[in-house]
């Protein structure tokens, strides 16, 4: 095909995949059976090899086109981004609308009323059509530039569908999705990481990530809603600024409601409140706007905040219940976490008997005591939080609560640096701690030992069996076997549980230890770097701080945990006891391995490997395992009961192998 063919083209396949994503992503109506999008796509992207001069920005094949950055940079936005006043009470309202019309007295009113979303706000440029920047609202002046991060979002378009402004400036809120932030939380829990509070810090911590290509991994949404700076003519109203929106292809909020009155504006807002649970987003409130854009010139706007809006913040689920005692929490790093012991109560569609206190400062801060009645609530509708007390009907001879500085366990003196809020038990011994780095290094997204949980660990501890993580590999089965509730066969698979680990790769191990600031993460970023436990052991602070992902304090920290002689000890325990302490992983500048930049994706279940196991072949051999089948997929390992995976490998012409072909490739 020549250029000019070439070009039209690309044209055409760009509109038609654009209009396909929009269907799909926006308005939740595929237009197209996913072989046949693949099919488009595919040939998108072979174009574009062909002819890369047609390549650019906005191309739906650059949505996870971005390198990672070191850090963002600044962008200063060119029309300020101002926060919402607040209120909670429908009187507060009241006196709002009064307000308005005293600066409006010939005016007739009218007002929207929209979804408050719960969200990170965010202000996307366009020029001439295309997305030129993305920016987080920052201090309201300016912001950091996340456009790599912003353009991995597939509802959103990196060009306008209808003729736009020369400048178009909008305004909007990135969120998680309920469903994608429940399913992101179980894939932290078998990785061994902290999940999330809520959807919001999600979607927050989503947009600070480096590497736009982890963002893209994140099930991340937007919905825009105002205007920025715009060049020529604007809408005359909020109704038709969000029509405007809808024709360029942006999502928007979908239904909104009007009114004109006080006790239209409560009738919608209780409608919203209503109706809100059923939407794929987090909200917090509703926001309230005068809907005629020139007389919101006229309303003006404070420092902060504009004079025409105001968002009216529903309250929390909330209940009273009954706080029967404190207790006090003892975690693997020896944080003592008090705790609230709950008259059981019903919220947010389950039942609460314990919460939260968070700290000692706290306490005293809420004046908390045994006995007080207390409002709880589901904090981002997730964490169960004491939110106060209430003191009308606290009991006459209640005392002010105060935490015990010895450690309810081993009664160890409790400490607590200067810049920490936290007090610790000091004493590594401690049966607590000793208990919660044991289950942690038999997690699955640890060590994978199987049988290997709560119970059994707190008897092996409790009986002195094992109080380290060394001296799980000396127990017999017949100790295992006598433990309360522990069959013969149960100790058998605790046991292989236990021979089986010996061969997990280091960064397993790594982060099974139970090292301050390591996660999986970090772990295998180590495991990358060294290639045995005795080089990641000696590396100074200054090695360890020039790896990716491992700052400063994580580097203090590691260096701290190996620098310690009864780590030392405990590391020759885990040698003698047969552990691997090589890492399969590790890439060596002379030697990247035989699928140095290679992806594969894994679909099926294999014959003799597991997963984990293919894994660790795959990034031993310098490769890189990918979760989707793209253009830039270089094999698809298939096993038993391959899925669509394959079926969309094969339409894409990726070549596909099975597991003995892949320990060829791997070179074992």
């Amino acid at each position: 095909m020549s250029a000019e063919e070439a070009k039209k083209s690309h044209a055409v396949l760009v509109e038609e995949i654009r209009r396909h994503d929009h269907a799909y992503y926006v308005l939740s109506e595929p237009s197209i059976s996913d072989p046949d999008y693949d099919r488009l796509y595919r040939e998108l992207l072979d174009l574009e090899e062909t002819h890369p001069e047609l390549l650019t920005a906005d191309s739906p094949s650059q949505r996870v086109g971005g390198k990672a950055v070191s850090e963002f940079l600044s962008h200063r936005h060119k029309m300020p981004m101002m926060s919402l006043d607040n209120t909670y009470s429908f009187d507060e309202l009241a006196a709002f609308l009064q307000r308005v019309e005293k600066r409006l007295p010939e005016a007739e009113l009218d007002w929207t009323i929209e979804p408050k979303i719960d969200g990170l706000a965010v202000s996307l440029r366009y020029e001439n059509g295309g997305l030129v920047v993305g920016a987080t609202r920052g201090d309201g002046a300016s912001g950091d530039d996340i456009t790599g991060n912003l353009k991995t979002i597939r509802s959103l378009p990196l060009r306008l569908a209808a003729k736009s402004p020369a400048v178009l400036e909008v305004r909007g809120e990135v969120f998680m999705s309920r469903a994608g932030f429940t399913k992101l939380n179980e894939k932290r829990k078998v990785d061994g990481e902290e999940p999330f509070a809520n959807p919001r810090n999600a979607a927050a911590g989503s947009l600070k990530m480096l590497d736009p290509k982890l963002v893209a991994e994140r099930p991340l949404g937007v919905v825009l809603y105002g205007l920025g700076e715009v060049s020529g003519e604007l809408p005359a109203t909020q109704i038709d600024v969000l029509d405007w929106l809808d024709q360029f292809g942006f999502p928007t909020t979908g239904q909104i409601w009007t009114g004109r009155t006080h006790d239209d504006l409560v009738a919608s807002i209780n409608e919203l409140d209503a109706a809100r649970h059923d939407l794929d987003y987090e909200t917090d409130g509703a926001v309230i706007k005068l809907n005629n854009l020139s007389l919101r010139e006229q309303c003006g706007a404070t420092s902060k905040a504009p004079r025409w809006a105001i968002a009216y913040k529903y309250a929390a689920e909330q209940a009273e219940t009954v706080l029967k005692a404190i207790t006090v929490q003892v975690g693997r790093t020896g944080a003592l976490t008090p705790v609230a012991e709950l008259e059981p109560v019903l919220i947010a569609g389950s039942t609460v008997a314990r919460a939260t206190l968070h700290n000692e400062g706290e306490i005293q801060r809420k004046d908390i005591r045994v006995g007080d009645t207390v409002v709880i609530e589901k904090a981002g509708e997730i964490i169960p939080a004491v939110v106060r007390v209430v003191t009308e009907k606290r009991p006459k001879k209640s005392a002010v609560f105060v935490l015990g500085k010895e450690c309810p366990e081993c009664k160890s003196l409790a400490a607590k640096d200067e810049a920490d809020v936290v007090w610790r038990c000091p004493n590594p011994d401690c049966p607590a701690q000793v208990r919660g780095r044991l289950e942690h290094f038999c997690a699955r997204g640890a060590m994978d030992i199987e049988g290997g949980g709560e119970v059994l660990v707190r008897q092996l501890v409790g009986s002195g069996l094992a109080l380290n993580v060394g001296e799980l590999y000396k127990v017999a089965q017949a100790e295992v076997a006598g433990l309360e509730r522990m069959a013969e066969k149960s100790a058998q698979n605790f046991l292989g549980g236990l021979e089986a680990s010996k061969q997990r790769d280091l960064w397993r191990l790594i982060f099974g230890l139970g090292i301050l600031h390591v996660g999986t993460g970090v772990a295998k970023a180590l495991g990358r770097r060294f290639a045995n436990l005795d080089e990641l052991m000696d590396a100074s602070e200054e090695e360890l701080v020039a790896i990716d992902d491992v700052g400063e304090v994580i580097a203090k920290s590691v260096h701290f945990w190996f620098g310690d002689p009864q780590n030392r000890q405990l590391i020759e325990v885990l040698r003698k006891a047969g552990l691997n302490f090589e890492s399969s992983i590790v890439i060596s500048g002379e030697a990247a391995g035989p699928l140095a930049g290679k992806a594969l994706v894994l679909t099926g279940t294999l014959l003799n490997l597991k997963r984990h196991e293919a894994v660790a072949r795959i990034e031993a051999a310098g490769g890189k395992v990918v979760g989707s089948v793209s253009k830039k997929t270089d094999y698809v390992v298939a096993g038993e009961a391959a899925g669509s995976k394959l079926a969309k490998a094969e339409k894409m012409s990726v070549p596909v192998i099975d597991e003995s072909e892949l320990l060829r490739l791997c070179g074992k």
